[in-house]
């Protein structure tokens, strides 16, 4: 029986964490975390990182496991799953990945370009000029040192901007030419499940969602991170908003309000980004017994 990898995607709020319980545990599966803010520690509420509970019912992994401070990315979570799914495999044929973080989940299925680190001096000194100038002069210096990425570039995400312009300080090469987008080989069978529902019965979903987390504790959570709040870590939808909050900027209706309406704008991104892959199988989070009969023929494990 070949090794699997089970993925299950789909914006966020859509309801993956209950599915990926029940199909792990009909597999006798691990689960590893494919969510980029998951990933730190001092950020459950805010992320719906798993809980005890449910890390009692499945073991669970990349949940938890960073500081604020740390620094992580696409290319180390390629590098750290592969390598956990080589020891997970000498145990269970089926491992199962959730999660909505789009560039993780390519960074395993795809393989991401060998792109070199960035130093840490470089990185610093071009977050500063990001503070103190804006993002202008950036694209600007992406414009003359790489004006292919130039053109290609979503200009208005600066993050993307900025990690580009700091690959060609740092090689004096374009960013652009590290990028090959060659499909890189992998040793088991991937099957992408993606879960969706419509727009309105999103929305609702991550409205309620918000208001949970709200009451679950995630304003004090905020609090407790905010002094780390320069950190690319807490540049997160939940957490700037509640910032704008203690800074005095929003009251605290306007700031929950604002990160209903950022999650909603982010998991319209995530589906754009999605539908894009004609990898995936779709399902509605309510067809769960489709779900099961889709792995099941696809893996010859009965899960019914």
């Amino acid at each position: 029986m070949s090794s699997t990898l089970i993925i299950l995607l789909g914006p966020t709020g859509v309801g993956k964490t209950e599915l990926s319980l029940r199909i792990a545990e009909r597999l006798g599966a691990p689960i590893i975390s494919s969510d980029s803010r998951q990933l730190y520690r001092d950020l459950p509420i805010g992320t719906a990182a798993p809980t005890a509970a449910e890390q009692a019912r499945v073991k669970h992994y990349m949940v938890g496991t960073l500081s604020l401070e740390d620094y992580y990315s696409a290319s180390q979570f390629e590098s750290d799953v592969l390598s956990l799914l080589t020891l997970l495999y000498k145990d269970t044929s089926s491992v199962v990945m959730t999660g909505g973080s789009m560039m993780y989940i390519d960074a395993v299925v795809k393989g991401i370009d060998d792109i070199p680190t960035v130093l840490p001096e470089i990185r610093e000194a071009l977050w500063k000029e990001y503070e103190k100038d804006g993002l202008a002069p950036i694209l600007e210096e992406l414009r003359k040192a790489d004006p292919v990425h130039y053109e290609q570039v979503d200009k208005q995400n600066y993050k993307r901007v900025i990690h580009a312009v700091e690959i060609c300080r740092q090689t004096g090469k374009p960013y652009s030419s590290f990028r090959t987008n060659i499909r890189k080989p992998r040793p088991f069978q991937i099957l992408q499940i993606g879960l969706r529902r419509d727009r309105e019965e999103l929305y609702d979903r991550i409205n309620r969602r918000v208001d949970a987390m709200i009451a679950d504790g995630l304003v004090e959570e905020a609090r407790r991170v905010y002094p780390f709040r320069h950190l690319n870590s807490l540049n997160t939808v939940g957490y700037k908003e509640l910032f704008q909050y203690f800074d005095g900027t929003w009251t605290l209706d306007e700031a929950i309000e604002k990160i209903k309406r950022n999650t909603r704008v982010y998991a319209r991104k995530q589906m754009t980004w999605f539908k894009r892959n004609p990898d995936i199988v779709w399902f509605h989070p309510d067809e769960e017994e489709a779900v099961f009969r889709y792995i099941s023929a696809q893996t010859g494990v009965t899960l019914l």
